[in-house]
């Protein structure tokens, strides 16, 4: 393993930091913004570096490692995600409903763009453990297991905290699926 061999040879680390940096940084950039997630990536590196005797050797991947240590020190920033996800929302507003054929056109092909404005209200409200695992999810593409490794919870935890965050967004965004076309709700 890469991590171990790393505890003799400081520069073996480099490896990890090329195969996870990349994914490191888009994840932390969707949550905080790109001068933030320069900041974070940076930050959960040079952590993993340091306390990488610690990291649990019978684990296949470090990936949810990585990302467990991103999402702790996302936390730390947690105003500037809920100000970031807050402003969104106000960038894109609800469409106004359709009035004609043209309108409706409109509507449809711009309707990827508006989902963010209220899904990013409502992903906002949400408390931090339920945003946390969302994110982890739907941002950074993690398994349930992925997630519960990173975060250091049952497995369990992850799908009820993901259950309850669905239910809340589905709620604030009236009862509906935004990414689903009317006929297929």
């Amino acid at each position: 393993m890469t991590i171990k061999r790393s505890w003799d040879e400081p520069e073996r680390f480099a490896a990890v930091f090329d195969a996870h940096y990349a994914d490191i940084h888009r994840y932390a950039s969707r949550r905080l913004g790109p001068h933030a997630a320069d900041d974070v990536s940076a930050e959960t590196f040079a952590l993993a570096f340091r306390q990488r005797r610690r990291y649990d050797l019978s684990r296949r991947s470090a990936r949810p490692w990585l990302y467990g240590i991103a999402t702790n020190l996302i936390s730390r920033h947690r105003r500037d995600e809920v100000r970031l996800l807050r402003a969104v929302d106000r960038l894109h507003p609800l469409p106004e409903p359709a009035r004609g054929h043209e309108d409706e056109v409109t509507a449809k092909v711009s309707a990827q763009q508006s989902v963010k404005g209220p899904l990013a209200g409502a992903i906002a409200a949400l408390p931090a453990a339920q945003r946390d695992v969302l994110l982890l999810v739907a941002l950074a593409g993690l398994s349930y297991d992925e997630v519960a490794q990173a975060l250091d919870v049952p497995f369990g935890t992850v799908s009820s905290r993901l259950n309850r965050a669905r239910k809340k967004l589905r709620k604030a965004l009236g009862d509906t699926n935004p990414l689903l076309d009317e006929e297929e709700a």
